[in-house]
């Protein structure tokens, strides 16, 4: 009796174990399958490849898309085993579009939108002790949009304001998470007429990327990923900014643990800016671009290439770190379409030995090279592997498009 009994409890624990594993599976197609495919106008309707799986095109879209290149739609119906729904994808047909791939590299310089608060630190007050004012009233990430009502807009305005309230109460008025909150702080006198808050601010940012693209608009993309502040972490809400001309004067090549990085010399002059920035998104910097900007690329249209048509194998990274532009060979070692990380979906490996003795792969200040397959642009570098310079990881073309006006 107990033997039957141990059966029929192992069975039970089989089926179980069975049912999970059949779920798993089933999840697992599922999440594989994206939800919505992006097709150019001509070209084969977007296929899942995968033996248990079935396709099924049914009809046209229901809303009319917003796209000014878009000419039609429809939904592809998934089945398991030609039975069992997994998902309807939607797929937004476009016509053939084109942008000018860049591979240049440019300057970038951003003022932040409101004061950045990166931290609190301590201060010595005019009778010799320590204070931390700020110490849990404001936040790393926080925003500071004004002082008792007053507008600050950079970190001479807030220094200027607090002197002149003196030993009264602060008033911030700070964004904090995308929401509005006022908080009170009380000043230390640190000298003759000085007081001080006692708060890390940030209210610009610098440094050296390389374009994606351009358009027959006047529109650019740029870096393949958001400007994050190096302390929070946080993207950058910025007011405004400019695309400088730069000129790389030194590669550190990349080593394993150790990213390499551009090192390129930026003068930040009026006559030097060849765009304007007005967009930081966490698939890249994008604004309008100047004559001069057109001229430093000087290059022809390419057709956009959406992500099912990547393919693994061969394609190319556009670059001039060597000062000239060329076109290196990469290889497309995975494709993740359904990817939560844009900035991942795509992950490559250098392979040319012209761009390994270079730089090493791929190093910081490559982020927004171009990369193209089959004659069409199809992402762009965004970060490189740590642990393996020759590696590196990409964002869909597409995902960047969807910020310009093309």
């Amino acid at each position: 009796m107990d033997h039957r009994r141990y059966r029929r409890c192992l069975i039970c624990i089989l089926v179980i174990a069975l049912a999970g594993l059949g779920f798993l599976g089933y999840e697992e197609l599922r999440d594989g399958i994206p939800d919505s495919y992006t097709q150019t106008e001509g070209e084969p309707a977007p296929s899942y490849s995968n033996l248990f799986v079935t396709e099924e095109i049914k009809s046209g879209l229901t809303e009319a898309s917003a796209n000014a290149y878009a000419s039609e739609g429809y939904t592809i119906e998934y089945k398991l085993m030609g039975l069992i729904p997994l998902k309807e994808a939607r797929v937004e047909v476009l016509k053939p579009a084109y942008v000018i791939p860049g591979g240049v590299p440019i300057g970038i310089y951003m003022e932040t939108e409101g004061i950045l608060i990166i931290g609190t630190g301590e201060v010595t007050g005019v009778d010799g002790l320590t204070y931390e004012p700020a110490y849990r009233i404001v936040q790393r990430g926080d925003y500071l949009r004004a002082i008792n009502g007053r507008a600050v807009y950079d970190k001479e305005e807030l220094i200027e304001e607090v002197n002149a309230q003196g030993s009264e109460d602060v008033i911030l008025d700070l964004e904090r998470n995308g929401e509005p909150l006022q908080v009170k702080v009380e000043a230390v006198q640190t000298g003759q007429e000085e007081y001080k808050l006692g708060i890390w601010v940030r209210d610009n940012t610098q440094g050296i990327g390389t374009l994606t693209f351009l358009t027959k608009n006047g529109g650019f993309g740029a870096l393949g990923h958001g400007v994050n502040d190096v302390d929070t972490g946080g993207l950058l809400k910025i007011s405004e900014g400019a695309l400088y001309d730069t000129n790389i004067i030194d590669i550190k090549k990349g080593e394993k643990g150790t990213p390499g990085e551009l090192s390129g010399l930026i003068r930040y002059r009026q006559e030097l800016i060849c765009g304007q920035l007005t967009e930081n998104t966490t698939v890249g910097i994008f604004g309008n671009g100047e004559d001069r900007l057109y001229e430093k690329v000087d290059g022809e249209p390419l057709q956009i290439g959406y992500k099912q048509e990547l393919q693994l194998g061969e394609a190319f990274v556009r670059s001039s770190v060597s000062g000239e532009m060329k076109d290196y060979r990469v290889e497309i070692l995975e494709i993740h379409g359904k990817d939560e990380d844009m900035n991942k979906g795509i992950i490559l490996k250098v392979t040319d030995p012209e761009l390994l003795d270079l730089t090493g792969g791929i190093v910081q200040g490559m982020s927004g090279s171009p990369i193209i397959q089959n004659g069409k642009l199809v992402g762009a570098v965004t970060h490189v592997f740590v642990q393996d310079s020759t590696k590196g990881f990409g964002v869909f073309i597409e995902n960047m498009l969807e910020h310009v006006n093309l």
